[in-house]
């Protein structure tokens, strides 16, 4: 039997690696039908019986060999338990008369039948056959056992479906043959009703001689175990093999050669032409479906991104216009605010003057008036003893009177310079600002005012003026009162003398303006009270006798001459204060 023609390629090529290396490892000539496999010398060959027409289990292969997974596994057994064996492969009738006869030891593949118990002892099985009805595609239906009364039945002489047919007695006519393959050659040709063959072997041999036009059903009408079988009686013999076939159970190997030969076939291939065209009934639709959904969501997720970009420029766009009014609001608000604060201001400025003048002219009277009664009080304290003054001991009131004087002086000193600075920051000054100012010049002048505070603040103090810096038009005092305020606040913000204050002067040729950048290493101002430090009042130094005055006066100077104050600060960082002033005419708004 042609082997390449019973199972696919793989386990063709398979199949001959397998003999290929039985050969070489073994060392085992071959003839004939004959094969031997040697693991032990003395021992004498156990003749192994099967048939020689029933794949994928035994058949006789392409090169005359016996072949197929029983005789693998027969193989297999004999190589673990270090026994000869003598592959015998013959017609199936045949083999169970020469087991009888004892010119056979053991057939490796026999199915089960309780009648057979009588003539035979079993090992346990190795597999499980399925046997099934054959018939041809356009003969009678027949669809289980009881179907066969009458028919006319086609059975491999000796098999157990022979056996089965005999014992049931269904009244069918039986057609004996010697082989499996006779018996579905014999179906194909048209002649009688139906053969009985194992399905897996059926299908081997349907494949090996292209029988198209037979087939089973679906549902096999016989589950049978399969396994090795001997003369009843021969217990030794068959201990040997089913200790074999547990060995090989318990190491995986019996799994690896039935994988290697029931597991591999393949059901016939459907004709190409019959793949086209199912494929283009399906596909063809399926494609044109996809294409479609494709073109359909390519067109959505552009007009999605389309309208998605669009909608983000309109969000942005209205941002950007709810940011822009919300500046103008608040524009708005702080003009307005500075407006009422000018008009109350210029009031309340005059009213608190007038008490604040009464005030610091008659403490000086007070004083004078004290000093002039202090021996008075002093002798009378030593003639009479300490007495009371107010409230107090005169003994305590000698020592508190004249800091109390003093400290009035200087509140209603202080009261005058706030009063003094509020008017300056309501009035609108209309001062001349047309002078060609040097702002180096300017620099120098407001150091020599603040001299003190500086060298009372600070052991690191630089200046760094820049040569020959253009002039802007301006007036010189005012611009001046600005610097002092911005290097004052410098000394204020510093803890200790090792922290420096650093001035220097520069040209921005591409802002067309000259610029003073005071730099300090305070305290530092955080990020959200920045925006607030021209605002008037706002001070982060009210507990030291701030106003919050000084930086919006500063401000208010700066814009009459078309410059700007930046401000860049961090808490702990110390904080740096850029005053930008225009190379250009004073009050151009260009």
């Amino acid at each position: 039997m042609n082997l390449k023609r019973i199972c696919p390629s793989r386990l063709t090529t398979r199949c001959a690696a397998l003999a290929l290396a039985l050969a070489l490892l073994l060392c085992c000539p071959v003839a004939g039908v004959f094969t031997k496999v040697r693991a032990s010398v003395g021992d004498s060959p156990v003749v192994v019986g099967g048939d020689h027409n029933y794949p994928p289990y035994e058949f006789i292969d392409g090169s005359g060999q016996p072949s197929g997974y029983n005789v693998e596994l027969s193989r297999a057994i004999a190589e673990v338990m270090g026994i000869e064996v003598q592959i015998r492969l013959g017609d199936w009738d045949s083999m169970r008369k020469a087991l009888a006869a004892g010119t056979v030891d053991i057939l490796q593949g026999m199915a089960y039948s309780p009648d057979r118990v009588s003539e035979v002892d079993y090992s346990p099985p190795h597999t499980i056959v399925y046997q099934s009805i054959w018939t041809r595609r356009d003969g009678p239906a027949i669809s289980s056992v009881e179907g066969l009364g009458g028919k006319q039945v086609i059975v491999m002489r000796g098999s157990i479906m022979h056996d089965f047919m005999l014992e049931r007695g269904l009244g069918a006519t039986l057609v004996p043959t010697d082989t499996l393959a006779d018996a579905l050659r014999l179906l194909a040709s048209g002649r009688h009703d139906c053969a009985l063959v194992a399905k897996l072997p059926g299908e081997y041999l349907v494949e090996e001689f292209q029988l198209t036009n037979i087939a089973p059903l679906a549902r096999p009408i016989a589950e049978q175990p399969y396994g090795y079988a001997v003369k009843k009686g021969n217990t030794a013999m068959l201990s040997r093999f089913s200790e074999g076939l547990a060995i090989l159970k318990k190491t995986g190997r019996y799994q690896q050669i039935h994988n290697r030969w029931l597991g591999v076939l393949e059901p016939a291939g459907i004709p190409w032409w019959r793949l086209v065209r199912y494929g283009a009934m399906i596909i063809v639709p399926l494609l044109l479906v996809l294409g479609g959904t494709l073109a359909w969501s390519r067109t959505l997720k552009k007009e999605v991104a389309h309208r998605t970009s669009e909608l983000e420029k309109e969000v942005g766009e209205r941002k950007r216009v709810i940011e822009e009014l919300e500046i103008r609001q608040r524009q708005l608000i702080q003009a307005d605010k500075m407006t009422s604060l000018g008009i109350l201001v210029s009031g309340v400025a005059h009213e608190i003057n007038n008490p604040t003048g009464l005030i610091l002219l008659n403490l000086p009277h007070l004083i004078k008036a004290y000093e002039d009664a202090e021996p008075i009080l002093d002798a009378y304290a030593r003639e009479h003893g300490d007495f009371k003054l107010g409230w107090l001991n005169y003994s305590r009131m000698r020592d508190e009177i004249p800091h109390m004087l003093s400290e009035m002086q200087e509140g209603a000193k202080r009261i005058k310079n706030i009063v003094e600075d509020l008017k300056d920051f309501a009035r609108r000054d209309d001062s001349d600002l047309s002078a060609s100012v040097d702002l180096n010049t300017v620099v120098a002048d407001s150091l020599r005012l603040v001299d003190n505070s500086i060298r009372n603040a600070t052991e690191h103090f630089t200046v760094e003026l820049a040569d020959e810096l253009p002039k802007f038009r301006g007036n010189p005092q005012r611009i001046e009162q600005v610097v002092v305020n911005l290097v004052l606040n410098a000394c204020q913000a510093l803890t200790e003398k090792g922290q420096g204050i650093f001035l220097h002067t520069v040209y921005l040729a591409e802002e067309g303006v000259v610029a003073l950048e005071v730099k300090d290493q305070g305290v530092g101002v955080a990020l959200e009270q920045l925006e607030h430090l021209t605002d008037p009042f706002f001070t982060t130094r009210r507990e030291e006798g701030g106003t919050g005055l000084g930086l919006s006066i500063s401000a208010g100077i700066v814009k009459e001459h078309g410059g700007r104050l930046e401000f860049n600060s961090a808490p702990g960082k110390g904080m740096t204060v850029m005053l930008k002033l225009p190379i250009k005419e004073a009050g151009s708004t260009a």
